[in-house]
């Protein structure tokens, strides 16, 4: 018997359709958010168990929104997933030194997604 742990998760990406629904499948709680700013706001106000975000945003990149929550008390134990197209071990890590928790790189499958995120819950 595998058990799998459900909570919610603070969605920053250019996907947010495909990974709501992924993960809304699973049973975890999503919540959506557009800008980094806006990402900011409400990591802070609803205190998510997860974060995913993506790199390339405009204003505010992963990297930065990574170190800004690292570093605030209330969100230093939210584990933090990078999505990005770009396949760089340079990339991967610069997002582990800011501090995410792992970093996935696009394309990738529902199977892939779902892993990453129980192996960050994990630490």
């Amino acid at each position: 018997m595998s058990i799998t742990w459900v909570g919610t998760i603070l969605i920053l990406e250019d996907a947010l359709s495909e990974l709501a629904n992924v993960l809304g499948d699973k049973g975890y709680k999503i919540i959506k958010a557009k800008t980094a700013k806006e990402a900011l706001e409400m990591a802070l106000e609803e205190k998510p168990d997860a974060i995913i975000t993506n790199v390339f945003m405009p204003g505010m990149n992963g990297f930065e929104l990574c170190r800004f929550l690292t570093s605030h008390p209330s969100q230093a134990k939210a584990p933090i997933l990078i999505c990005s197209t770009t396949n760089q071990t340079s990339h991967l890590v610069w997002g582990r030194k800011q501090g995410a928790d792992a970093y996935l790189s696009k394309p990738y499958t529902a199977e892939e997604l779902l892993s990453a995120i129980q192996l960050v819950e994990m630490d």
